[in-house]
C-alpha cells in the first residue's frame, strides 16, 4: 500500500498546487449557528476548490461545539472532501495505550479521516498508535503559529546533538519516528527563522504550515524558508484567508498560482542556496534572530567607535575607527550563547571532524559551539608547552581528520595562517574558517589565496547598513568606518 506522503506528494504534482484548504465553520460565518448550516459551508467550499487543494483540513473543534450532530456533519464533510484530497483531521491528539488507540480508530476509522495533527508532548508512544498504518499521516506539532508558543516550544532542551530548543528536539525526534513515510511536522509560517530551521533539521520531511492568509505570515518568505530542495514538502494551508473572500474558488487560484510561480522561481536557481547563503545575501532586519544579535554586540560594547583623533590600533598594525571587542562575550553568556547559535547554520553546511576554535577570543565561543552542536573541540596552542606532553594542539584528533577554524572575526587573515599551519602539521585538513564578523579588511582574499573560504556570520558592511536603518550610530561614525573601508580595498594588491 502506498504510504500517505507518497499519495499526497503525487497528487501535488498531478495538480500542481502545495495549498491546503482549511474548512473552519466558525460561528459567525455561518447563516445559523447549527449543523446543517456547517456542513452547507463547507460543501460550498469544497465545491469550489477540490481541483485546486492538495489537501483539505477540518478543525475537529468546531464540529465538536455543534454537538453529536456536529460530528455527523463532520463525517459527511470528510467524505465529500476525500473524493479527490487526503482529508488532514485538525484534532491535536495525544495519548497514550488504549486512549490513543480509540483516537486513531475515531479519526481513521469512525470519521474517515487521511492524516491527522498529533501533540508530542507524551512522546513516541503516543503517537505510535496514529502511525500503524503507513497510509494514515501524522502531522507532529513542532513550532505552532501562535505568539505564546515561544513559552514551552522555545525553551532550552539536552539532545544528543547538545543544547537544542523544544521544537528543534522535536523536528530531530521526527525523522527517526518517520520509519513508514507518514509522519510530517506543523510549522508556522509566521516564525520563519524557526521554520528556517526546521527545514535544515528536518530535509526530507513535509510540513503543514499555517500562518498564510488571516495570521498575516508572507507567502514568498514562508516558501523560501520551508520548501524542500525539491520544490515540495510544504502544504501552506489557508483556511479564513479563503473561506471569508468575496469569491472563495477565485481566491484559492490565485493563491495556488502565487505558490506555483514561487515554486518555480525556487526550483530555477542554479544552484541551491543553503540556509546560511540566503541569511548573508539578505538584509540583517529580515532576520529576526539576526537583528537581534546585531542590537545586542553594539548595547553590550562588543562594537566601540572611536573619536576622529584617537583611532584604535588594531593588531595588523592598522589605525580603524572602529574595534570589535567580542572578549566581552564572557561577561554575557545568554549573548555569548546566542552568538554561538549564529554560527550553526554555516557550520551544519559543512564537512568536518572537529572544532579548532583559536586563542583566545574565539574559546569561550568554540566551546559554546561544541556545547550546542555537540561537535568535539580542540585549539592550537599560541605557545608551545615546555613541559608534560609539549603540545601544540590541545584535544584529542587523529591524523587525517578534517578541522574547521572558529574565531572571533578577522581582519586581512594574517594571525590565522600561524594557527592552521599548527593544525596543518599535526596532519589535519583545513578548508574553511567561520568568524563572527569579516571587517573587511583584505581576509577573505588572503585566505582564498592560501585556499581556504571565509565564511562570516556577518560583514562589517552588513552591520553598518543596520544600524545605519535603525539609527543606531551617527552619521559620522559611518562614513569614518565606510572611509577606512574604502582606503583598505584600495591598499590591497
Amino acid at each position: 500500500m502506498d504510504s500517505f506522503f507518497s499519495r499526497l506528494e503525487s497528487r501535488a504534482r498531478q495538480i500542481g498546487s502545495l495549498l491546503c484548504v482549511g474548512l473552519d465553520p466558525h460561528p459567525e460565518d455561518l447563516a445559523a449557528p447549527t449543523a446543517g448550516a456547517a456542513r452547507d459551508f463547507c460543501l460550498r467550499l469544497i465545491e469550489a476548490t477540490a481541483d485546486l487543494a492538495v489537501a483539505f483540513k477540518p478543525n475537529v473543534a468546531f464540529f465538536e461545539a455543534l454537538g453529536p450532530e456536529g460530528m455527523f456533519v463532520l463525517k459527511e464533510v470528510i467524505a465529500a472532501a476525500s473524493q479527490g484530497a487526503p482529508v488532514i483531521l485538525d484534532a491535536k491528539r495525544g495519548d497514550i495505550a488504549s486512549t490513543g488507540e480509540a483516537y486513531a480508530r475515531a479519526a481513521f476509522e469512525a470519521l474517515g479521516a487521511d492524516a491527522i495533527t498529533a501533540n508530542p508532548y507524551l512522546g513516541y508512544d503516543a503517537l505510535a498508535p496514529f502511525l500503524e498504518d503507513p497510509a494514515h499521516g501524522v502531522f507532529v506539532l513542532c513550532k505552532t503559529s501562535n505568539p505564546g508558543s515561544a513559552d514551552l516550544q522555545d525553551l532550552r532542551t539536552w539532545g544528543e546533538k547538545g543544547p537544542l530548543l523544544v521544537y528543534e528536539q522535536v523536528a530531530l525526534l521526527a525523522q527517526a519516528w518517520n520509519r513508514k513515510d507518514n509522519l510530517g511536522l506543523v510549522a508556522g509560517a509566521t516564525h520563519l527563522e524557526a521554520l528556517r530551521r526546521i527545514r535544515e533539521l528536518a530535509p526530507g520531511l513535509w510540513i503543514l504550515a499555517p500562518g498564510v492568509g488571516a495570521q498575516g505570515s508572507d507567502l514568498k518568505l514562508a516558501l523560501e524558508a520551508g520548501l524542500r530542495q525539491d520544490g515540495l514538502g510544504l502544504l501552506v494551508t489557508v483556511s479564513r484567508g479563503i473561506a471569508r473572500s468575496e469569491n472563495p474558488r477565485q481566491t484559492a487560484e490565485n493563491l495556488r498560482e502565487e505558490i506555483e510561480r514561487e515554486r518555480q522561481a525556487f526550483l530555477s536557481l542554479p544552484v541551491r542556496k543553503t540556509a546560511h547563503e540566503r541569511t548573508y545575501q539578505a538584509r540583517i532586519e529580515e532576520h529576526p534572530q539576526l537583528a537581534a544579535l546585531a542590537d545586542e554586540l553594539l548595547a553590550f560594547g562588543c562594537v566601540k567607535f572611536a573619536s576622529p583623533d584617537q583611532p584604535f590600533i588594531l593588531k595588523s598594525g592598522l589605525q580603524s575607527p572602529v574595534y570589535l571587542d567580542l572578549r566581552q562575550l564572557v561577561a554575557h553568556p545568554d549573548l555569548l550563547l546566542r552568538v554561538a547559535r549564529a554560527y550553526l547554520p554555516i557550520l551544519e553546511g559543512l564537512r568536518f571532524d572537529r572544532l579548532a576554535a583559536l586563542p583566545y577570543a574565539a574559546l569561550p565561543i568554540g566551546t559554546a559551539i561544541s556545547l550546542l552542536g555537540g561537535w568535539p573541540l580542540i585549539y592550537p596552542r599560541k605557545e608551545v608547552k615546555a613541559y608534560g606532553t609539549k603540545a601544540e594542539i590541545e584535544g584529542a584528533f587523529a591524523p587525517g581528520e578534517r578541522a574547521v577554524v572558529i574565531d572571533d572575526l578577522t581582519t586581512t587573515g594574517g594571525s590565522k595562517f600561524e594557527a592552521i599551519a599548527r593544525l596543518s602539521r599535526a596532519g589535519l585538513q583545513v578548508s574553511e574558517v567561520v568568524v563572527l564578523i569579516d571587517r573587511q579588511s583584505g581576509a577573505a582574499e588572503s585566505l582564498a589565496q592560501a585556499g581556504l573560504r571565509l565564511l562570516p556570520v556577518f560583514t562589517l558592511t552588513q552591520l553598518l547598513d543596520y544600524w545605519e536603518a535603525k539609527g543606531s550610530v551617527t552619521a559620522s561614525q559611518l562614513a569614518a568606518v565606510r572611509a577606512f573601508l574604502r582606503q583598505s580595498a584600495n591598499d590591497r594588491p
